[in-house]
């Protein structure tokens, strides 16, 4: 059986509101946006999560995931490409992460107060794809002394030029979040490359130290981190490897 988590932010599904089911792995990965848009709107939806064990811990070409293998080879992952993340929504299925955070972002409110804004906070979207990019090619350096050569200039010096570059592209606004006045999914999307618990960088110090003297991005990711609902998520959401 499929590891199934039933999680919801508050209160009962009205009978003509959606049902949600987000399939993904037990890992935060690439799911975990779409966790946090869920859990800031108190929306309620199904968490469920294919298991997975390593033959060799951490090395991936020894996973095992049988209830994954099983799903994908009766066709219930065709919509998402054989993939995870899939979302339901009544049944209808979507797939591609990004595709997901944006669709629950229309959805639960996280999209601005216009079109101009909703575009705006995709383009910051689009600028952590961007950095990402970048700092994979620095980890992807094969020989061990130039990768950590690569890596260290990543944090001492490529990403603080980079948040300096973010910072000067924000619109104006009064703050504290990126875009118009309250938070959104261009704050979701940074706060978790930047300054969540168990984000995506393993430097979590190095993240945090390249956004300090960019005060417009510090005061956003500071308010992030005070929302009492995503506060509670990461106090009790299942600790795993990825």
């Amino acid at each position: 059986m499929s590891l199934f988590q039933c999680c919801s932010g508050g209160g009962n599904v009205a009978p003509d509101m959606p049902t949600y089911r987000l399939t993904y792995f037990d890992a935060r990965g690439v799911g975990e946006i779409a966790r946090c848009l869920f859990v800031l709107a108190k929306m309620p939806y199904e968490d469920r999560r294919f298991p997975m064990s390593f033959g060799t811990p951490g090395d991936f070409s020894t996973i095992k995931r049988p209830e994954f293998d099983v799903a994908k080879a009766g066709g219930e992952l065709d919509a998402s490409l054989g993939k995870v993340p899939m979302l339901e929504v009544g049944g209808k299925k979507i797939g591609q992460s990004k595709a997901i955070e944006r669709f629950l972002a229309r959805e639960l409110g996280f999209v601005g107060a216009s079109n101009v804004e909703a575009a705006q906070i995709e383009q910051l979207c689009e600028t952590v794809i961007d950095f990402k990019a970048a700092y994979t090619k620095a980890k992807d350096v094969k020989d061990p002394e130039a990768k950590e050569k690569a890596v260290k200039k990543w944090f001492d010096e490529d990403l603080p030029a980079n948040m300096t570059l973010a910072e000067a592209s924000l619109p104006a606004g009064k703050g504290p979040f990126l875009v118009g006045s309250k938070v959104s999914l261009a704050d979701v999307v940074w706060y978790v490359f930047l300054a969540a618990p168990k984000g995506f960088f393993d430097n979590t110090e190095g993240a945090r130290a390249a956004f300090q003297k960019a005060p417009r991005m510090k005061a956003a990711m500071e308010a992030v981190g005070k929302i009492p609902e995503l506060q509670e998520w990461f106090k009790v959401r299942k600790d795993t490897m990825f």
